[in-house]
């Protein structure tokens, strides 16, 4: 085997030259340090905005799984705007007061590397997180620990160091913050685009709903004829162990609203409109003609503005206990009417 080289993996190098040439612009880490043949890689966190006190934050996560190469793509795409913007958009220089825009675009750098769903491990990440289903999961896609040559593998006790950076950034997060939005951006289920929010090992209703129904009605009465997303509890589709964002639900020790939302491109209307994508792996999960994959970089702009003008707006933190309440129940009503036929 020849030399290996990190110089094609596209969104490793794009990560880097975005440090490169506007860090006098935000603050970033390294949250986690691995190593691949060799050579040091690290799980990077970009911070824009507030530093000195707490704020609404909106997280923008990419690469959990390494072959969802357009997940990282749409999140580093949408960082560079911004950064592009910085230098002369007051509105965002105004808003950036206001508000920490926290970006981590590429968990699983391995998993890029590898061209792989998991980790150098062949962990799946996001079935990785300590908390197991007490219901029927679907077997094998919810997470097993049947051998780590099997898809959606959950690894062994304990969690990966991109998982644990992960989870310890969000909680740093919120810490920080009076409130907490995520945008967790993968691909791969169905014709259409999701977005999903917990709970993802229960049908039990997830505790902020109601947050997420003020959003959805604010997003929808604002931009009418967006049309692109189905909105709904992941375990709605399948229900799986070890997801990370149910984890970090389940063991949010504040009062601070935190809101975590998948976003599932449906890469299965690629694959219907290039069938050719079918004799190569990356092709099931990522559009490979070059003016889909520009649409796809545009299409989630105005879902990812959105999320930071409703934070500009301290839209959750607004919301007041006895509307919360009806928030919930009306949430409830609208998402878990239908499954409790299940």
């Amino acid at each position: 085997m020849g030399q290996f080289s990190f110089e094609h993996c596209f969104e490793i190098d794009t990560l880097k030259r975005l440090i490169a040439q506007h860090q006098h612009l935000f603050r970033h880490q390294s949250l986690a340090d691995l190593y691949y043949r060799g050579e040091k890689l690290s799980v990077t966190a970009i911070e824009l905005g507030q530093q000195q006190q707490s704020c609404p934050t909106v997280l923008f996560v990419g690469g959990v799984h390494g072959v969802e190469r357009i997940g990282a793509q749409v999140v580093l795409a949408f960082l560079s705007s911004l950064l592009n913007r910085l230098p002369w958009d007051t509105h965002l220089q105004q808003l950036l007061q206001q508000v920490r825009l926290a970006f981590v675009p590429v968990v699983n750098p391995v998993g890029f590397l590898r061209g792989s769903r998991g980790n150098v491990n062949n962990v799946d990440l996001m079935r990785n997180a300590p908390i197991d289903s007490s219901e029927e999961v679907t077997f094998l896609v919810g997470g097993q620990r049947i051998s780590s040559k099997l898809p959606w593998y959950r690894g062994k006790a304990g969690m990966e160091l991109e998982t644990e950076a992960l989870v310890n950034y969000v909680k740093q997060l919120q810490h920080q913050s009076t409130s907490v939005i995520a945008l967790d951006a993968h691909s791969g289920f169905g014709l259409l685009d999701h977005v999903w929010f917990p709970h993802a090992h229960t049908r039990q209703p997830f505790e902020g709903i109601g947050y997420i129904y003020r959003l959805m009605q604010l997003f929808e009465s604002g931009y009418p004829h967006h049309g692109y997303y189905r909105l709904a509890p992941q375990s709605h589709f399948y229900r799986t162990h070890g997801d990370i964002w149910d984890f970090l639900v389940a063991s949010n020790t504040s009062n601070k609203p935190f809101i975590p939302l998948t976003l599932e491109m449906g890469s299965w209307a690629w694959v219907r409109k290039n069938p050719r994508q079918l004799f190569n792996f990356p092709g099931y999960f990522n559009p490979q003609q070059s003016h889909r994959h520009q649409r796809i970089l545009r299409r989630h702009v105005v879902l990812m503005q959105f999320l930071i003008d409703a934070a500009y707006a301290h839209i959750v933190e607004q919301i007041k206990p006895a509307q919360l309440k009806q928030l919930n129940h009306q949430a409830t009503r609208f998402w878990h009417k239908k499954s409790q036929r299940g």
